[in-house]
């Protein structure tokens, strides 16, 4: 278990503070020291990259609370004094950065466009979607980066059409997502250059909308703040922006780690070509394996909490270790809870979307995403294999969502 020091172990005297984020041996492992964490110190006291001091708590059930507990606060991570993550202060006024009532304003005038019924509508697009970049995936050269082929240009297609977002500037959405997740891979200056070209991109795309009204998120978001009052300015653009980077970085990575998975267990993928209706449950095991990152994004306590069998003072920052959690053996006792089996009765307990409020709004859509795209993937390409070995596969550093740099196949 890697150190620092122990001049500030807090109420844990003589423990160590550790570097957070925790070292990552491969492109394919979460970071050993988890496993330690939630044999020995299931609430460890960390230094985060901004500098500040917090905790990371590992056990599933803990991780839970954590997660779902109105004492841990998003809202209270914005004020002046609060520890941070990183060295750039979050953004205000997002789903991300406010509790109950205004999260609960919020999230309703968003949750209608990500019901089961909406997106069960648009698996048709999805598909047409898919099945245009794999056509184009088939004529190309091999081996094929699926990064470049389909794990990018897929989501960010479906979140713009979603939005009603012009698709042919995704390329600066890349850059402008890169920024807003970068744990220490930017600079603050750069995070804060990034954050500002893309709130003034959507403000001039709020005012496209206003002169031409249309039915997307967008349009919708742009009258809900016209028309009923419900969204300030400011909100309705923070909306977008959160939209926008929530809505396809993160199926990005997993598109990509979960086709490895596979692809490093032809038996299970020979098994989903026989019985294709396993599709959903497999990936709801394929999304408890691979974490999209360390942890949830940081809360604060409001009062002084017991959390495993630790008190976290008032004023502490506090980050759920999803990927732990998702592999604790005492909540994943069928096989061995750190290996893919698609047959895991329990992986729909996962935690990969979060729990309780802030329970990820556009988890439907990601599932169908990952549904599809893993299914016209095995009946296209039946002969899909890895173009380079495993060893030399590397995830993107310094970020809170941790995806594959790139990903070569061939068939």
């Amino acid at each position: 278990m890697e150190t620092t020091d122990t001049a500030h172990a807090g109420p844990e005297a003589g423990r160590p503070v550790l570097d957070y984020p925790f070292h990552r041996p491969s492109a394919v492992e979460v970071p050993p020291v988890y496993e330690e964490l939630r044999a020995k110190c299931p609430v460890a006291h960390v230094r985060l990259p901004s500098g500040d001091e917090g905790y990371v708590v590992t056990r599933y059930d803990d991780v839970r609370t954590v997660l779902a507990d109105a004492r841990f606060s998003r809202a209270a991570t914005i004020e002046p004094d609060a520890p941070q993550l990183t060295s750039t202060p979050p953004v205000p006024g997002s789903l991300f950065t406010t509790d109950a009532p205004q999260h609960t304003r919020l999230r309703r005038l968003v949750s209608r466009v990500f019901t089961a019924r909406r997106v069960q509508n648009m698996r048709p697009r999805i598909q047409e979607l898919t099945d245009g970049l794999l056509d184009a995936m088939e004529k190309a050269d091999r081996p094929v980066d699926l990064n470049e082929a389909l794990a990018f240009p897929l989501p960010v297609m479906v979140i713009c059409e979603l939005l009603g977002v012009p698709f042919e500037d995704r390329d600066r959405f890349r850059e402008w997502s890169d920024a807003f997740v970068s744990l220490t891979s930017h600079t603050a200056e750069e995070m804060e250059t990034q954050r500002n070209a893309m709130i003034g991109y959507l403000a001039e795309l709020v005012k496209r909308k206003r002169e031409e009204p249309t039915d997307d998120l967008m349009g919708a978001l742009v009258a809900a703040h016209d028309e009923e009052g419900s969204l300030s300015e400011y909100e309705l653009i923070v909306m977008a922006a959160t939209i926008l980077v929530a809505g396809h970085e993160t199926t990005v990575s997993m598109i990509g780690k979960c086709v490895l998975t596979l692809l490093r267990h032809p038996e299970h993928m020979a098994a989903l070509r026989e019985k294709p209706e396993m599709i959903e449950h497999a990936v709801e095991e394929l999304l408890r394996v691979n974490p999209i990152g360390d942890g949830g994004p940081l809360r604060i306590t409001l009062e002084d909490v017991e959390v495993g069998g630790t008190v976290i003072p008032k004023g502490s920052a506090v980050l759920a270790a999803v990927c732990s959690a998702n592999q604790d053996p005492s909540r994943f006792t069928d096989a061995l809870p750190n290996e893919f089996d698609p047959t895991r009765p329990e992986a729909v307990h996962h935690v990969a979307f979060g729990h309780g409020p802030h329970f990820c709004v556009g988890a439907a859509l990601a599932r169908a995403e990952l549904q599809i795209v893993i299914s016209s993937l095995l009946t296209r390409f039946p002969g899909l294999r890895l173009a380079e070995d495993v060893e030399d596969l590397e995830l993107t550093t310094g970020m809170m969502v941790h995806g594959l740099t790139r990903l070569p196949v061939t068939w």
